[in-house]
């Protein structure tokens, strides 16, 4: 990301992947601003997805109480190195 982009830019056109997100002192604020001031579906936090969406242990996947035909359209790329990432090495994945 270039450093030039304000907060506002990225709250606009969030990056899909952690290694795009700033690494600068944007990284500290909080996304949406200050706690209180508008709600979810009112601010950029829309832009992270539908604010009624759950996940259930099930794997399914519901909005606003209805279930979702395709769960995976509402799963994002594993986080590299985490537990879902299937190029992880398996002993460094810690198990819980």
């Amino acid at each position: 990301m270039p450093d030039g982009e304000s907060l506002k830019d990225l709250e606009e056109n969030p990056p899909k992947d952690l290694k795009d997100w700033p690494s600068d002192e944007r990284k500290y604020e909080t996304f949406g601003g200050g706690e209180g001031d508008h709600g979810y579906e009112e601010g950029p936090e829309k832009n992270l997805g539908p604010s009624g969406l759950r996940r259930h242990e099930d794997g399914s996947i519901t909005i606003d109480g209805e279930k979702v035909d395709n769960p995976d359209d509402y799963k994002g790329e594993p986080i590299a190195g985490g537990p879902t990432d299937p190029n992880a090495p398996k002993d460094e994945i810690e198990e819980s």
